[in-house]
């Protein structure tokens, strides 16, 4: 059994300010190290679970965060940026079930931590009419490869979007937000635990095929990009093959899932 552990740093235990995942090189460089702990703790309760392999796609910034002097010398990592698929690198290989460890809520969530999607620019993106963030976007590229996402760990606000998604998904609200840069956090050694646990029952559910269905869409994919200011949209608005809305939205339309989500990143790539 095969298992990709998908990360991001937003969601990571204790983090709640830019700073934490990029912006100050000192609090950037501590909380690599916490995000390392957070994802072998996935690691560790995938194996104990019964997973046979696991590989953890490095999804946050420049995909270059996990620490692979300190991660579980069992595990795989795909790092670096631009790579197929993005922050769900290797989800055409094989692979049998997917788990989020430090995702965050879309943008404009109200009580989440560091809530965006994708890059500053976006403000919302419909996939067929759905509203999602990069916890159903990413989900939607594994679901084409009929792949279910079985555990994630994030703020309360993530979780309780994944769920939406995903009813009865594994779940670990690392903190609870009061606003976008403050939250109750649990202390380390506590919230990794319980991803380390989650992780565990995540994959002994998988194994007796207790957990959701991969997520789909219909196709051909209609992806619908709002962006915060006209200019961004003027820049987004040169993907070949889209149609301009309104002063800040773009819509296109794709054969399928992979094909829709490279589309998506080149626009809003073009937006900056």
């Amino acid at each position: 059994m095969k298992i990709l552990i998908a990360d991001d740093m937003e969601g990571i235990s204790g983090v709640v300010d830019w700073r934490h995942v990029g912006d100050d090189p000192g609090e950037y460089a501590r909380f690599r190290h916490i995000m390392t702990g957070d994802v072998n703790a996935a690691v560790r309760g995938a194996f104990k679970g019964g997973a046979d392999e696991v590989v953890v796609s490095d999804g946050h910034g420049s995909g270059r965060n996990v620490l692979v002097e300190e991660l579980d010398r069992r595990a795989k990592l795909n790092s670096g940026s631009p790579s197929p698929f993005s922050m769900v690198s290797g989800i055409d290989q094989n692979v049998d079930a997917l788990m989020y460890v430090g995702y965050h809520a879309r943008k404009g969530t109200l009580h989440a931590i560091l809530c965006h999607t994708w890059t500053g620019s976006v403000r919302n993106v419909f996939v067929n009419g759905l509203h999602v963030g990069e916890i159903g976007l990413n989900g939607l590229v594994a679901g084409h490869f009929n792949v279910p996402l079985i555990m994630i760990s994030s703020d309360l606000a993530g979780c309780n979007e994944a769920l939406d998604l995903v009813p009865g998904l594994e779940t670990v609200a690392v903190k609870k937000a009061t606003g976008r840069f403050a939250a109750e956090v649990l202390q380390i050694e506590e919230a990794q635990a319980r991803i380390e646990a989650a992780a565990e029952k995540a994959v002994l559910r998988f194994k007796n095929g207790d957990h959701g269905a991969p997520l789909k869409t219909n196709y051909p994919v209609k992806v619908r990009l709002e962006f915060d200011s006209a200019d961004l949209a003027d820049g987004a608005a040169q993907l070949p093959g889209c149609t301009r809305v309104d002063g800040r939205t773009i819509e296109f339309t794709a054969p399928d899932m992979p094909s829709a989500h490279r589309s998506f990143r080149a626009a809003a790539t073009l937006s900056r």
